[in-house]
């Protein structure tokens, strides 16, 4: 590892930290603007239990104290407790419903991958035919659907009418409907930016000189041409991982998946500004991670880049 490269590391890691703790006070502030008390909507509660419970919670200390206890208890992992779930804790709570989100994600995002590289490969090199214009039409009419329209159709069609699928995340093989509906959109990204990103590679001089040495076409498009095609979809893992995140908080409500979107949902009805801050500063750090890892390969990839 060059110095250059460990010092864009180090900078890549700065940036990443400064963002954080910048979602972390943007977040905070604007829970803590809204004028109402998270108790406030609870019935049967006298101003002195009201009082008694923000004292609990800390919320009777100035917003500045309390943004200072606040960044201080996230850097021992400890983002409260919650005001709607009583008794649980932020960070467990999030521990739990990850455990399903990042199956889930995970599982969505590596067929995104695989599926939209093998498709725009193959709709690459055979450019012009049939299989190339049912890829086009295909991934042009899953790009213009949101996730939850996807999950909608996948599920009146294959699990209330084929009934191939169970429409419940808890039975069994029933996170598959929750995984095509969150890897249908990337998938079909996936495969435009690596059918455009191969057709220019194969094009290059290096491509024309490997067949002119009489390699196996196998060899150069494996060897040669798919490797340098990949940095585009390696740019998008980042992003990829942010629609995933996201879109999975619909798509988990409509399958009934208890993860981190139907736990962020569920607290923004019952109001628990603890959680609501929890989650989504978990979620953020989560995709600032993921765009820094994808930064970070995307040199590995490709040595020639400069980083600047």
């Amino acid at each position: 590892m060059d110095s250059k490269f460990l010092f864009y590391i180090v900078k890549r890691l700065l940036m990443a930290l400064l963002t954080i703790v910048l979602v972390i006070a943007i977040t905070f502030f604007v829970m803590h603007a809204i004028p109402a008390s998270p108790f406030s909507s609870e019935k049967a509660k006298s101003d002195a239990t009201i009082a008694a419970l923000e004292a609990k919670y800390g919320f009777d200390k100035p917003v500045p104290v309390q943004f200072l206890n606040y960044l201080k208890n996230i850097c021992q992992l400890d983002f409260g407790l919650s005001t709607a779930w009583v008794g649980s804790t932020v960070f467990d709570l999030i521990k739990g419903g990850f455990a399903y989100s990042a199956k889930i994600g995970f599982t969505a995002a590596v067929l995104a991958i695989v599926s939209g590289v093998f498709f725009g490969c193959i709709a690459a090199l055979k450019r012009g035919g049939w299989i190339d214009k049912t890829v086009q039409v295909v991934t042009t009419a899953l790009v213009s659907m949101p996730s939850f329209v996807v999950a909608t159709i996948l599920l009146l069609v294959f699990g209330l009418k084929l009934k191939w699928f169970p429409t419940l995340a808890n039975m069994p093989g029933g996170l598959v409907l929750p995984i095509l509906s969150l890897s249908m959109y990337p998938m079909a990204y996936i495969t435009r930016l690596a059918r455009s990103s191969m057709l220019d590679v194969l094009g290059q001089d290096y491509i024309r000189t490997a067949r002119a040495k009489g390699l196996r076409n196998s060899k150069v498009i494996f060897k040669h041409a798919l490797k340098n095609a990949l940095s585009p979809v390696i740019t998008y893992a980042g992003p990829m991982m942010a629609y995933i995140l996201t879109g999975s908080m619909v798509v988990e409500n409509i399958f009934s998946v208890p993860g981190l979107g139907r736990l962020f949902v569920n607290s923004m009805l019952r109001t628990d500004y603890m959680m609501i801050m929890g989650v989504t500063i978990f979620l953020a750090i989560m995709i600032i991670l993921m765009n820094f890892i994808s930064d970070i390969l995307y040199k590995v990839v490709d040595p020639r880049i400069d980083l600047g």
